[in-house]
């Protein structure tokens, strides 16, 4: 195993070192005071960073040849890769790219784990499993539920935590972990494993068409009372199939993206109101954002500042 360190207060230092440590990639913003820490281990097919940015780290990289988990810890990061808004938050595991994909976004004030294997584990995992014996695609970003988000966090944490670093750990060790933290993803992220065993039906139905109508749905009702069962009947399909059709082509899921279109309608809200008649927490429940402090934790996340400073900047 190997460990390599970087702290740097030099933002093209910073950018080289990324761009060897990941893929080649193009810092933007170009923040006046910045300090970059990474602690990398490295193992046989495995590496697992730990990375605390102070600034905001804007980047436009090249494809990872690998399965690249994030698992972030404070601060948030916008995936904008392709013209997606993706805002991940404090808490959150997720895959930060396909294998073979070029990536953008911007890493804000974040601290975060980067664990990255080869992707060919992942076929050997499902083959061992009896899941399939064709070669496995992960077909969404995010973990299917709260419950594999923390598994897939915890593993991750893991392997960084109590294998990598342990100087007496041995490649059997070492290698039986990486399998694992393999076998959790699949079980933890969508894949074409998951979405062979889908009724027939389901499988067909997970379509762009699909996503297509539950989107229109979503955005022409965000300001209702509607649910996962709602949105799959607009579709005209089972909510299963509409789980399967946002993890298919957007990342996420159908209550998700339903977040994200009502925290864009309070954005606009709290924008265009009068602060001296209205306020956050009114907006935010108008929204269905029923805990304020989560709201305003969201709302930071992907706009960069309170929702009270929008309210009161911008208000007539």
């Amino acid at each position: 195993m190997e460990t390599l360190r970087f702290d740097s207060s030099d933002l093209e230092a910073t950018e080289a070192f990324m761009s060897r440590a990941y893929t080649p990639m193009r810092i933007g913003g170009r923040p006046r005071d910045i300090r970059a820490r990474v602690v990398r281990s490295a193992a046989e097919r495995i590496t697992v960073d730990k990375l605390a940015l102070d600034f905001t780290m804007a980047y436009d990289a090249g494809a990872l040849d690998r399965v690249t988990l994030l698992t972030l810890h404070t601060g948030a990061l916008a995936d904008t890769t392709a013209g997606r808004d993706e805002v991940y938050g404090a808490g959150e595991s997720f895959l930060i790219t396909q294998p073979g994909r070029p990536y953008a976004g911007e890493v804000r004030a974040a601290r975060y784990t980067v664990a990255m294997f080869d992707t060919a584990l992942l076929d050997e995992v499902a083959a061992t499993g009896a899941r399939t014996t064709r070669p496995v695609a992960l077909t969404g970003n995010r973990a299917i539920d709260p419950a594999a988000n923390r598994r897939l966090g915890a593993t991750v944490a893991y392997l960084r935590d109590h294998v990598l670093s342990d100087p007496d750990a041995g490649p059997l060790a070492v290698s039986t972990a990486v399998r694992h933290l393999a076998a959790v993803t699949l079980e933890c992220l969508p894949n074409s494993t998951t979405d062979e065993q889908l009724d027939p039906l389901d499988s067909r139905d997970a379509s762009t068409a699909t996503l297509r109508r539950a989107i229109a749905f979503i955005e022409d009702n965000a300001h209702r009372d509607i649910g996962i069962t709602d949105i799959a009947a607009a579709a005209y399909v089972t909510p299963r199939a509409a789980q399967y059709a946002f993890s298919r082509h957007t990342g996420t899921t159908p209550l998700g993206f339903l977040r994200k279109i009502r925290l864009e309608r309070a954005h606009a809200e709290l924008k265009l109101s009068d602060p001296t008649t209205t306020t956050v927490t009114a907006i935010a429940m108008k929204w269905s954002f029923a805990h304020p402090g989560r709201f305003a934790a969201a709302y930071r996340a992907t706009y960069g500042v309170s929702p009270s400073t929008t309210l009161h900047r911008t208000g007539p």
